[in-house]
């Protein structure tokens, strides 16, 4: 429908100016809750998911790639995984990445991502054993230069990527836990697999505490876009901005200010 070409094609607009460019690798953390109730206020149209999901494949063009989380988070408690079934926890959006046929999944049984573009080949495959670890997306999203986008989620609700960092860092208020299970890999086959996450240190009342962390990057002009109550509700980051500036926080002393507090 011309219609839907309209919106997708204007979303699109939208995400540029929030400072996502043609070419762009881009994360994308999302609820799309505000976005759709502040369009239908404007044009009485419905914004559906599977037009966002366009409207972010048009805006990084051909040479671009969009990267969406599929974070599941039973595991843990089922020990069951399927990387071709096991759907997303992350949202609507997310969903319609996963089932897109163009997309691969990166294999993590808690922390996967579907990848749809030019560079979606290098995701393919990747199966780390750690979650936030070294041979992770995120590791592959720094090295390729890439982008985190959130639209209408502020960072204490989407930016898993500061445990990367902190697991970089190996800092002492996290540690490493192993999650066993029953895994399906991409050619149906079944085996007990071990797999781990960098967690909080729940016994000493770590608590994950980084909208201090959102507003130092606002301050310090990391940010690029609408804050999340505001219009559409996306910014953008570089990911070695983000990577460095919270690389520089912790190793000056000052995780405690800005990326955890305890609980009492």
């Amino acid at each position: 429908m011309d219609t839907e070409k309209n919106i997708t094609n204007g979303l699109a607009e939208q995400w540029l100016k929030s400072g996502i460019s043609e070419g762009d690798i881009v994360l994308v953390h999302s609820s799309l809750r505000r976005l759709i109730r502040h369009f239908a206020a404007k044009s009485k149209i419905k914004v559906t998911p599977n037009i966002v999901y366009e409207s972010l494949v048009k805006a990084v063009g051909e040479s671009g790639t969009i990267i969406l989380p599929l974070f599941n988070f039973d595991f843990p408690q089922t020990g069951i995984f399927d990387v071709n079934h096991t759907p997303s926890q992350m949202g609507a959006l997310t969903e319609v990445g996963r089932l897109d046929p163009e997309s691969v999944r990166t294999g993590h049984p808690i922390y996967s991502f579907a990848v749809r573009g030019k560079h979606a080949d290098k995701f393919s495959g990747v199966d780390n054993p750690s979650g936030y670890g070294p041979d992770s997306p995120f590791a592959l999203i720094k090295e390729l230069q890439g982008k985190i986008a959130v639209i209408g989620l502020d960072d204490q609700n989407s930016m898993t990527s500061y445990h990367f960092v902190e697991e970089q860092n190996q800092v002492d208020y996290r540690y490493y836990k192993n999650f066993s299970g029953m895994y399906t890999d991409f050619n149906g086959q079944t085996s007990e697999k071990t797999y781990q996450l960098y967690v909080r240190d729940i016994e000493r009342g770590v608590k994950t505490d980084v909208n201090r962390m959102m507003d130092h990057l606002w301050n310090i002009g990391l940010y690029k876009g609408e804050r999340p109550d505001e219009g559409y509700g996306m910014r953008t980051i570089d990911f070695n901005d983000l990577y460095s500036e919270t690389d520089r926080i912790i190793k000056s002393g000052r995780a405690k200010d800005y990326l955890y507090s305890i609980e009492k």
